[in-house]
């Protein structure tokens, strides 16, 4: 059975799309759900068929971008034997099957603009012409469909017909992207996490940097991929906290690696205050600087003291003095600051790089290469 409290989801968004679906549920109105791919338009069609009074009767879901255009006619309004090469005998369509029910025509866009004067006149006569046949067969069926298209666009482009979309878009639906409403990633990692549990283990956890990092990420393949991550995770770490700093690069998506790694400069830049700290002698009694993002604790190297060019930078940052007229080498003064700070991590860490990654919150695989860059394979 499909519920409504299928969809999950704290934010209004949801919340309204709920309401929406609660109203709409109970009617035979043909709807059309729009929104990005991975956002959740089957869930929205099942929940739809859930309220509605077809409950007891058959959800059929079909794609219409995934068959092939010669035999989507087919497998929508079935043929009759020897109609065809292959047909070897009489084949119900899903038109057929959903009798009674819901059919749920995913990815309308894609079909082909002499298939849809078909499906018009279906939604028209409510009679299906299996190929093949003569004779016309009465269906019962409330047709809901899906797009991540727009179909306006579509129509002025002369590929979908404007009268087949006033008559699918009686309810228009819109399902909004996970990047616009971050504040349900958490409930859905949640959600999924309990989903995918395996031999009675307790659901995976989050890391509490690792939740921003979810929360930074656009998510380009919204519900969906949030969905195959948590999945993945749970197999790979049953019952524990994950942390994705110390997950493999190869199973983070890309984006959340390009924000972990933007955040570790970004807690190199604020490790700057740290270094002019420790070279200011009014302040020698303060204790060192520390950054919770970083998680290092400074210490001043005597052998190999900041120029004065870098600790103009360094008062620069922190807005104290101005750009001298002959300007001032930012880019490499920067460089020699985060081989400092690398080297120091590195001797805090004892070599480890793992660990060194962790303090500075840079991908292994970044950190190593600037360790190689700076010539720092030699550290303690």
């Amino acid at each position: 059975m499909f519920e409504l409290n299928s969809i999950i989801g704290l934010s209004r968004d949801i919340d309204e799309l709920r309401s929406l679906i609660k109203v709409v549920g109970p009617s035979d109105a043909t709807v059309l759900i729009s929104g990005d791919s991975g956002t959740g338009k089957e869930l929205v069609a099942q929940a739809l068929h859930g309220c509605s009074s077809r409950n007891k009767g058959p959800f059929i879901p079909v794609n219409c971008g995934a068959i092939p255009r010669e035999l989507l006619e087919s497998e929508l309004f079935g043929h009759r034997k020897g109609s065809f090469t292959g047909a070897i005998s009489d084949r119900k369509g899903r038109f057929e099957l959903a009798d009674g029910g819901t059919l749920f025509l995913d990815e309308i866009g894609d079909m082909s603009m002499d298939l849809q004067v078909k499906l018009l006149r279906v939604l028209q006569e409510r009679t299906i012409d299996p190929v093949g046949s003569q004779h016309g067969i009465p269906i019962d069926v409330r047709v809901v469909a899906a797009t991540h298209k727009n179909i306006e666009v579509l129509i002025q482009q002369g590929d979908f017909r404007e009268d087949l979309y006033y008559r699918l878009n009686v309810m228009p639906m819109e399902i909004i992207s996970l990047r616009e409403r971050r504040e349900d990633i958490a409930v859905l990692f949640e959600h999924f996490a309990s989903q995918y549990t395996r031999d009675n283990q307790a659901p995976i956890t989050l890391h509490t940097k690792s939740l921003e990092l979810l929360l930074q990420y656009d998510w380009p393949g919204n519900v969906r991929e949030l969905s195959n991550l948590v999945d993945r995770y749970s197999a790979l770490y049953p019952g524990q906290e994950v942390d994705l700093r110390k997950v493999p690069p190869s199973m983070v998506p890309q984006g959340i690696r390009q924000i972990s790694d933007t955040q570790g400069a970004d807690a190199l830049q604020a490790l700057i205050g740290g270094l002019a700290n420790q070279q200011a002698p009014s302040q020698d009694s303060a204790a060192p600087m520390v950054t919770e993002q970083a998680e290092l604790t400074l210490a001043a190297d005597a052998n190999e003291p900041l120029d004065n060019e870098v600790q103009k930078v360094i008062m620069l940052a922190q807005g104290g003095g101005e750009i001298p007229e002959q300007g001032l080498q930012l880019k490499q003064h920067l460089l020699e600051i985060e081989r400092s700070i690398i080297k120091q991590a590195l001797g805090q860490a004892e070599g480890n790089v793992s660990k060194t990654a962790r303090l500075l919150n840079l991908q292994r695989t970044t950190l190593i290469e600037k360790i190689n860059k700076y010539g720092l394979t030699d550290a303690p």
